[in-house]
């Protein structure tokens, strides 16, 4: 480990670490400096560690949200506890029409390299950027970002409810498999990749979607890319080609505004999964409701008012303009942080503060969209997957039909 170690301090020599906590591995600049053509395409944020896989090759599958000539991936380590060595690491596009599958297209494989390097150690708490390869990537095209772990690197930093089927080859580097028959075991998490971005013709940037398990996807058809934000992508490109903006998804299942959790709070990890994310022109925050319902209960909505008072200062002094969206309703929820009226009473106060209390520059009234009018405390039932808390198929559609497109452009 020692050795290994030296030779990643030599490696990280040709690496520019970054403040934000970034090991960038190739001669592109990080998001605040990236050329305009530069676009994140998809995002998973970091929600916790999950046990190392020593030995194993993890191929993640991931979806975009627009297209590009030529693709960079982002690789983080940031909730890790040693340094993450990985042996190999290729991009590829998956099969066509078979999201469960773990082939590649023929033709579409390419090697991932940091730094000139096909290995790279990221240190503790930092990601790494690779290098950009070309790859003709459409949009809406599911992505295998596959990556080798040779040893056992501590605990391994995860997206845990990916809502999409991963697969692990459980030995040997068998990143560069355009056939997938030594990935005999599945997983529903994404494993160390955390981001995607694209070269484009146009520069119209990309939106960031801050939330919890709404926005993550909890209720929606696995495997199917049917999140509010999929949607949301699937009509910014109808758009004119420079209106089609990136939709990126940093929505974590359990995740609060105000404490640590389910992975780090909306404000620890804003910089993390907002700020250095590539061309970012607009952010959507529906963060609060576990505040409200999960203990230790938030009962004052001025802490939640304070709380999005700092997001929206953070995102304006990088020229972000912040969408805020309502909570919506969770009467007949019975799980952990069930509802009661006094949890209701918060949540519609606060519901208030961010309509009309200019803390946003623009609103999404979710709530207005999906609760039942005759019982304002519950979701419309054609819109629950039967919990009363979360989204099916249909209620992410109306969430994401409900935002309006010139809002998030100004």
């Amino acid at each position: 480990m020692v050795r290994q170690t030296l030779v990643a301090v030599a490696g990280a020599l040709t690496l520019t670490l970054m403040g934000t906590g970034v090991a960038h591995g190739g001669r592109e600049p990080l998001a605040r400096t990236a050329p305009a053509h530069w676009t994140g395409t998809w995002e998973g944020s970091a929600s916790g560690t999950a046990p190392a896989l020593p030995g194993a090759s993890i191929r993640n599958v991931v979806h975009t949200s627009v297209g590009g000539t030529a693709v960079r991936v982002r690789i983080s380590n940031r909730l890790g506890t040693l340094p993450l060595a990985l042996g190999g690491a290729t991009l590829a596009r998956q099969v066509r029409n078979a999201p469960k599958s773990p082939h590649a297209l023929p033709g579409t494989m390419r090697t991932l390299t940091f730094g000139g390097r096909k290995k790279v150690t990221v240190p503790v708490g930092r990601d790494a950027v690779s290098d950009s390869v070309t790859l003709a990537v459409p949009a809406a095209t599911n992505l295998l970002v596959t990556l080798h772990t040779p040893g056992d690197s501590g605990p391994a930093t995860y997206h845990r409810d990916a809502l999409q089927t991963n697969f692990v080859a459980p030995k040997g580097n068998r990143v560069a498999d355009v056939r997938g028959t030594a990935f005999t075991v599945t997983t529903r998490s994404w494993y160390y990749v955390t981001g995607v971005d694209v070269r484009r013709a146009e520069a119209a940037g990309s939106v960031v979607a801050l939330g919890d398990s709404l926005t993550d996807g909890s209720g929606s058809t696995p495997s199917a890319n049917r999140r509010w934000p999929d949607r949301l992508a699937e009509r910014l490109r109808r758009l004119p080609g420079g209106r089609q903006q990136g939709v990126l998804n940093a929505g974590v299942a359990g995740n609060r505004l105000l404490l640590d959790g389910r992975g780090p709070s909306a404000l620890a990890r804003f910089d993390a999964d907002v700020l250095s994310r590539t061309g970012v022109r607009t952010l959507i925050v529906m963060e609060g409701i576990n505040d409200i319902k999960s203990a230790p209960n938030q009962t004052d909505p001025a802490a939640l008012g304070a709380a999005y008072r700092e997001i929206v200062r953070r995102a304006h002094a990088r020229g972000i303009r912040v969408v805020g969206a309502t909570l919506t309703p969770f009467g007949g929820y019975g799980g952990y942080g069930g509802y009661t009226d006094r949890r209701e009473r918060v949540r519609r106060e606060v519901n208030r503060l961010i309509r009309g209390g200019g803390l946003f520059d623009a609103v999404a009234d979710f709530d207005a969209v999906v609760r039942d009018p005759s019982r304002p405390h519950r979701m419309l039932a054609a819109y629950d997957p039967g919990d009363h808390l979360h989204f099916n198929d249909a209620g992410m559609r109306a969430l994401a039909d409900s935002i309006d497109l010139k809002a998030l452009a100004g």
